[in-house]
């Protein structure tokens, strides 16, 4: 839109003065202070070697030209700090942000080509088939489904994936403590899995079953359960025991000696990851026989790459180490390293009653996932969880979201979807209809709270493009909490269905309202979040 005309506008005006093509550097950006103008342009900076010019003397001269012919809707230019040249736009650019909102609409509006039809696989949340999703886990899902939507509305292709490890010792040790407690006995080691649930699935378990295969299932249909609860859903469940009986174990390991990255050493079998930059080579097969945890993940990972053509870990803050030999590891079976992308997430800590609460499966100590959604609700939970980026520690007190559940900011967000429908109502309670859009006088909207609900309805393209670009959906977030304060401080100001509204403002409003709520709708389902009509 406008930025895209804007930077036509510089790139044809530095060829005027002979600087020609421009760096990719180049960019007209939104000033971070308001006061700067609406838009600027680093071009004089970024050119000055090329032209061989004192950058302030060359914004000046990029300023003149623009000003001689200027591009659709600037009124003036100036030059501001070393040579950022500043746009202030006439708000007939915002009447054409409205236009493209109501025209592209919900599903058009904010939808970009990045991706090009890629295939990207997200695998996330991948617990261990152990017992229950405790809230923990609620971030991983909230943060996988969430960025797999930003990615399918900038035109990748995204299948959700988690991960099964069912074949570890941990599947014994959870049969060995439902066993144990089924028998009225303490399991026998601190190893073993001690939670209320284990209780409760040892009544559940019929007699004569496996106990580690019964409460495997047990597990996932409870974890199954929890994540629909949350409104996540995955394209694959993958399980590591399917992964090794199909051969993609033994068939990875092999193109690796092939390709000359295997030795032998000290009775076991290593990986030349040092190679691909890992600090040092990692074990494969220990020298008991027993393959390592790396090696099933590896065969695992190759084996991905049938459902994307990139790859996308959410893990967990204690896998640093993991990212570098397993990136190391995918390029040596040929793939390229930017093929493979690992978000390291930081933990949840949740507290009640003024205690933390440890996240433990093992010691029983835990607040599940679906006991958060039963007390706050799914929307509460996901938006709670996307209020701040997944690299960062999070305290969630679930004392605080239940007492202030009415200020929390996903009401106050959903109150202004569900404010845009009751417009609606009174409206055609009192007859009146919306006129064809192109038949409005836009010129009419020229109130500050108008114009800044336009300028932040603007912004949704470029937002959804950089969460895309830095998996970052709390700038989705930030954005639609935005979005609500603006609408709400319109509402309030710039009465709509008064007697005493003309009728061409009252048109234009009711437009606005419409496109609100288009924008609304678009970052509640980027989120994962429902959109109210009433509340």
């Amino acid at each position: 839109m406008i930025r895209d005309e804007l930077l036509d506008a510089v790139r044809d005006a530095m060829a005027t003065l002979g600087v020609e093509p421009l760096p990719p550097a180049v960019v007209v950006e939104r000033p971070a202070n308001r006061e700067h103008g609406d838009w600027s342009t680093n071009a004089a900076l970024v050119c000055q070697k090329i032209a061989a010019r004192n950058p302030r003397e060359l914004g000046q001269a990029l300023a003149d030209v623009l000003s001689a012919d200027p591009p659709p809707h600037v009124e003036s230019l100036d030059i501001a700090g070393p040579g950022f040249v500043n746009f202030r736009l006439a708000s007939t650019w915002l009447y054409d942000v409205l236009a493209a909102v109501i025209t592209e609409g919900q599903d058009g509006y904010g939808r970009l080509d990045l991706g090009q039809g890629k295939r990207v696989n997200v695998e996330f949340v991948s617990a261990n088939p152990t017992g229950p999703l405790h809230a923990g886990h609620g971030r991983w899902a909230a943060y996988g489904d969430s960025l797999c939507r930003i990615l399918a509305r900038c035109g990748y292709v995204p299948h959700a994936e988690t991960y099964i490890n069912d074949r570890g010792v941990q599947i014994q040790r959870l049969g060995e403590s439902l066993a144990a407690r089924k028998a009225g006995q303490e399991p026998p080691t601190e190893d073993h899995y001690m939670g209320d649930y284990i209780a409760e699935w040892a009544q559940e378990m019929p007699d004569g079953v496996d106990p580690a295969e019964w409460g495997m299932q047990r597990a996932l249909d409870d974890q199954r359960q929890a994540l629909a609860a949350m409104h996540v859903a995955f394209d694959t469940w993958s399980s590591e025991r399917a992964s090794v009986e199909a051969g993609h174990l033994e068939s990875a390991l092999q193109r690796l000696r092939d390709g000359g990255f295997v030795y032998e050493q000290d009775g076991a079998t290593w990986l030349r990851t040092t190679d691909f930059g890992d600090d040092k080579d990692r074990v494969l097969i220990k020298s008991d026989g027993d393959a390592t945890y790396l090696l099933p993940d590896i065969g695992y990972h190759e084996n991905k790459y049938e459902r994307g053509d990139l790859i996308i870990d959410v893990l967990g803050a204690d896998h640093h180490g993991y990212v570098a030999r397993m990136r190391a590891a995918l390029q040596a079976l040929g793939h390229a390293p930017e093929d493979y992308e690992a978000i390291i997430g930081q933990n949840v800590t949740l507290m009640r009653d003024g205690a933390e609460v440890r996240l433990s499966k093992r010691a029983g100590t835990m607040i599940e996932v679906r006991d958060l959604v039963d007390e706050v609700g799914p929307d509460v939970a996901r938006f709670a969880y996307l209020l701040q980026s997944i690299d960062t520690s999070q305290t969630i007190d679930i004392d605080v979201l239940k007492a202030e559940a009415s200020e929390n900011p996903v009401y106050y967000v959903q109150y202004a979807h569900a404010r845009v429908h009751s417009i609606g109502r009174m409206a055609a309670e009192r007859g009146i209809d919306r006129v064809p859009f192109d038949q409005i006088d836009l010129g009419t909207l020229v109130h500050e709270r108008e114009l800044e609900l336009l300028r932040q309805l603007s912004t949704l393209p470029e937002t959804v493009e950089s969460a895309c670009r830095d998996r970052a959906p709390q700038k989705i977030t930030t954005w639609v909490r935005e979005l609500a304060a603006a609408f709400h401080g319109f509402y309030r100001d710039c009465p709509i269905l008064r007697t005493d509204v003309a009728p061409e403002l009252q048109q234009a409003r009711l437009w606005l309202v419409e496109a609100s709520r288009i924008g609304l709708a678009i970052g509640l389902d980027l989120l994962g979040v429902d959109a109210p009509e009433e509340m």
